[in-house]
């Protein structure tokens, strides 16, 4: 379990993201700390993705810094932490089992066999054993989700990125995903990172969070789900995580 103590899985300081000199948010401070699961929350808009491909090394801050495990995150070498897009971004063209060995072909120098014992362990951890030779359009939405996390746990990350995980599945398939999550945080140790508007997966799965908001470019509320839903005093917060009382 971790403690007080540990120093945190990801420091953002004075962090600035967006494009060229658009600025889309800016001065945030946060902390991730090891074995969380941690969402960034926010509207459509909002500048959420943005943060997370910051956070990833896809693109640079315009200005402070992202810290992972001590370290600015690495662009170009191998990951030290594993991450599911949105769409699940499989290569259509390749089995299950070709998706996943990717990484391991490319960042390790470990003989054939010994990758597909891997890449098989990890799609059995997902629930996808026996669907190893099947082409992503063979499969369904929620089972190309679950692939591209099989990719991203193939080299052991430590640290979890997820981005819109639910977004797209239904309800039923939508909470066995948030299950898998949760199973693999407690049972892994992971930290995991969600960017989400689920209120369904923020409530079952997610600690603590971050809400961002792209007209005032920053932060606007930070704690549990659960607080900022009952006791928050923006309104723009209590409108987020109380739809209903909204429309009403």
């Amino acid at each position: 379990m971790p403690s007080a103590a540990d120093p945190p899985v990801i420091q953002a300081e004075h962090l600035a993201v967006g494009y060229g000199e658009t600025v889309v948010l800016e001065n945030l401070d946060f902390t991730v700390s090891r074995g969380d699961v941690f969402a960034i929350l926010g509207g459509s808009g909002s500048g959420k993705s943005t943060l997370l491909r910051t956070l990833i090394g896809l693109q640079e801050p315009l200005h402070g810094s992202v810290r992972i495990a001590g370290a600015h995150p690495p662009r170009g070498g191998a990951p030290t932490y594993g991450v599911l897009f949105q769409s699940g971004a499989l290569f259509g063209s390749m089995t299950l089992a070709q998706n996943v060995a990717l990484a391991l072909a490319k960042w390790t120098n470990l003989d054939p066999r010994t990758i597909d014992t891997i890449v098989r362990s990890k799609l059995r951890l997902v629930g996808l054993e026996g669907f190893e030779n099947h082409l992503p359009a063979e499969i369904s939405g929620g089972m190309k989700k679950r692939a591209g996390i099989a990719r991203a746990l193939a080299l052991d990350p430590s640290l979890l990125f997820l981005d819109e995980p639910s977004a797209g599945l239904d309800p039923v398939t939508s909470a066995e995903l948030d299950d898998l999550i949760a199973t693999l945080n407690g049972s892994l140790g992971m930290t995991t990172v969600i960017v989400t508007h689920e209120l369904r997966s923020i409530f079952a799965i997610v600690r603590h969070c971050i809400m961002v908001d792209g007209a005032s470019r920053g932060i606007i509320a930070r704690g549990e789900p659960a607080a900022l839903r009952d006791g928050s005093d923006d309104p723009q917060v209590r409108a987020f995580f109380n739809p209903r009382s909204r429309a009403a």
